[in-house]
């Protein structure tokens, strides 16, 4: 059962914690991240996580009883199903003055990164106590599940199709690999690279067709890392109302190992020959071939995929 038990100036603070995150490394680094936490909040009981999803259910409850600043404590998966909590079924938040604040303690922390928690950790801590809010833009994600039904979320990072969705669903099967940490995606890029075969993929921009090309992989980005610190798509914002596309076209396997990723984390890869880069509010993606999506580092589904970015739609939480 969530209680809220604090205030903090005005506002009731609900704490939620994934300790299945990072493959279990959250739990044992929560004492640690609890007296932080303590420290500047004062004495709280927190939410524990139980299942996949949980989290969207602690959220939406917090949120019922009055808590309008959640504190998510895990990874970017943790983080994206508190956000979803916090939502209606259009992408507005329930309450508008509900703000989120992320704790980093998961495989891949990338909204903490971006928001420069990684390099001054204490930055969540002050930001989760704190008064103040930014505004993030909101993407919205329509797919099919893998059982075949309907699926509409929310999301704030990157949508990925292809061989980089596959890579994160192979990695988070894997009950070793993710507690390496971000290192984790690098480490299973070449085993799926070797294996995986181009899709023939439809893409329309801003109700637009334009055209089928042949795709190692494509991702539609809100912020420029992901997997890992990987600068993805340099240049991203998260704020600016438009989505990036980046496309990795017909490279081969070679290609893929020795062109494109030694320069991943520099963000030099999208000078590539066979690497795409354009812009947008709303994309579709269709394949005669299954074709996995993921977003914001879960498998959420297959293609078809429609993509729409809904502009400065939430809040996260600032010093």
């Amino acid at each position: 059962m969530l209680t809220l038990c604090l205030m903090v100036g005005h506002a009731s603070i609900a704490v939620i914690v994934n300790p299945a995150a990072h493959k279990g490394g959250a739990a044992r680094r929560w004492p640690a991240i609890e007296a932080e936490l303590s420290a500047r909040l004062g004495p709280f009981t927190p939410s524990f996580t139980e299942a996949p999803g949980h989290a969207t259910d602690l959220a939406r409850r917090a949120v019922a009883q009055g808590a309008r600043r959640i504190v998510a404590v895990g990874g970017d998966g943790t983080v994206n199903e508190a956000l979803n909590g916090l939502l209606d079924a259009s992408g507005r938040l329930v309450a508008p003055d509900t703000v989120l604040c992320p704790v980093p303690a998961g495989t891949a922390n990338e909204l903490c990164r971006a928001l420069g928690h990684l390099e001054h950790p204490a930055r969540a801590y002050e930001a989760a106590a704190g008064r103040g809010s930014r505004p993030v833009d909101l993407l919205r994600v329509r797919c099919v599940d893998l059982a075949g039904r309907q699926v509409d979320r929310f999301g704030y990072l990157i949508v990925s199709l292809g061989a980089a969705a596959t890579i994160s669903h192979r990695t988070s099967r894997s009950r070793w690999l993710k507690k390496l940490g971000e290192i984790a995606y690098l480490l299973m890029t070449p085993a799926v690279t070797l294996g995986y075969r181009h899709r023939d993929i439809a893409i329309t921009i801003d109700g637009v067709a334009d055209g089928t090309r042949r795709l190692f992989t494509a991702m539609v980005a809100n912020t420029e890392n992901g997997g890992g610190g990987m600068k993805l798509m340099p240049g991203a914002r998260f704020d600016d109302g438009i989505l990036d596309l980046i496309e990795m076209g017909d490279v081969s396997r070679l290609g893929v190992l020795f062109g494109v990723m030694p320069k991943l984390y520099s963000g030099a890869h999208i000078g590539h020959p066979k690497v795409r880069v354009s812009q947008g509010t709303s994309f579709r993606f269709e394949s005669e071939s299954e074709t996995l999506v993921d977003l914001d580092g879960e498998t959420v589904g297959r293609l078809p995929l429609e993509v729409s970015v809904l502009p400065r739609a939430f809040l996260v939480g600032a010093p």
